[in-house]
């Protein structure tokens, strides 16, 4: 009998890339999204979808709803793909014994997801971590008289709410949850990791070569970077969670690493995981024996997205030729012969975050992450004010 995964999102790319990879490695795949239609709806690799209550909208029916599908499919193996993860993490404690989450408790969790813990724990390991304060700090407010420091809130995510600033120049929107961070020049790079109790079994470097907004679109895999490893190896080692977790740094002109903050769940980073050594890592539960291969390619894409921004630079020749090269270089990540619908069919599912982006200030971040996202709970409501990215 096959080992029932339930994704708990279906809409992005990264999420329809777990579901071939597990179902190329034998097990049978079920999604939760809050969404009516969404990208892994229509794949021939997942066996049921469910619709339901978005975490943002009433947590705890939430929590219910997907209970009730651990029952109803007997699942196994829960795992969290985005954001929704500081919900889905309080399932952990009404699971049933031969069901395992993906993640950490909510208490690793929350601290991983808390932009300014997760620097402070950097600091103490002794990691090069940019300064960070909340915003009413005295000591960030004389930083920020005489050096360049960026605004971004304190869980935030997606790039939402991310805005640099010139020296001496006063942020306005600042509420008691917004951090100012020392800026640091240089390449941003990110990583995806799958670690099981501190032991790193594989990690993937990538960097965004085309972005719309704040959210990158076409991605190329890094290599040789080992100040990057090392930082995630050390930032891992010890820590009690078992899962996916993103960091994201600025490489500077000095090669060093700094890491800006730290995401608990799954990025874009799978796509560049070998499928089936990815479906045997998670096969074995993550087992310390186990190692994760990265693939052979080394760009990746979203391609019509990334068509899209190419054709909105149309006037501007350099990152119109930029954007095709990035098209034309890279391996769609959402198109399989084997499984075409999520690809034909990608407008139309991807419809529930288009429209809002098309027809409000939301940008395509805000827009897929708005019933989701920490950022929007009752304890964070977003901004009316907030700029698009």
């Amino acid at each position: 009998m096959s080992t029932t995964v339930l994704l708990t999102l279906g809409r992005f790319p990264k999420a329809l890339s777990l579901a071939r990879a597990l179902h190329r490695g034998g097990f049978r795949v079920v999604v939760a999204d809050p969404f009516r239609w969404h990208l892994c709806q229509v794949s021939n690799c997942v066996s049921k979808s469910y619709r339901v209550t978005a975490p943002n909208t009433d947590r705890a029916k939430y929590i219910d709803d997907l209970l009730r599908i651990v029952d109803v499919e007997a699942v196994d193996l829960v795992i969290p793909v985005s954001e929704e993860v500081v919900s889905t993490v309080e399932i952990s404690d009404h699971l049933p014994a031969s069901t395992q989450l993906l993640s950490g408790d909510k208490a690793v969790v929350d601290a991983l997801h808390d932009k300014q813990r997760f620097g402070a724990r950097a600091v103490a390991l002794g990691l090069p971590t940019p300064a960070t304060w909340l915003s009413n700090d005295r000591e960030a407010q004389a930083f920020t008289r005489s050096n360049a420091f960026i605004t971004k809130p304190l869980n935030g995510c997606s790039g939402i709410g991310f805005k640099w600033h010139a020296a001496g120049e006063t942020p306005v929107e600042v509420g008691p949850d917004t951090l100012l961070q020392q800026a640091i020049e240089g390449t941003t790079i990110s990583t995806l990791s799958l670690i099981h109790r501190g032991k790193v079994i594989g990690t993937t470097v990538y960097e965004g070569l085309v972005y719309a907004g704040t959210v990158a679109i076409a991605f190329e895999r890094k290599s040789a970077m080992t100040a990057v490893l090392e930082w995630v190896n050390a930032y891992c080692e010890h820590l009690d969670y078992t899962g996916f977790i993103a960091f994201d740094f600025i490489v500077d002109s000095q090669h060093t690493a700094w890491g800006i903050e730290c995401n608990p769940r799954l990025t874009s980073g799978i796509h560049f995981f070998d499928p089936d050594s990815l479906a045997n890592g998670i096969g074995a539960l993550c087992h310390a024996d186990t190692a994760i291969e990265a693939s052979r390619g080394s760009h990746c894409q979203w391609g019509y997205s990334v068509l899209t921004e190419a054709y909105r630079h149309i006037f501007n020749p350099a990152r119109f030729r930029a954007h095709l090269s990035a098209l034309f270089r890279s391996r769609d990540v959402v198109w399989d012969f084997r499984d075409p619908l999520p690809f034909l069919l990608m407008t139309p599912l991807s419809w529930e975050i288009l429209w809002p982006a098309i027809t409000t200030d939301m940008s395509l971040g805000e827009a897929s992450q708005r019933d989701i996202a920490a950022l929007w709970s009752p304890q964070h409501p977003k901004s009316d004010n907030q700029d698009p990215s």
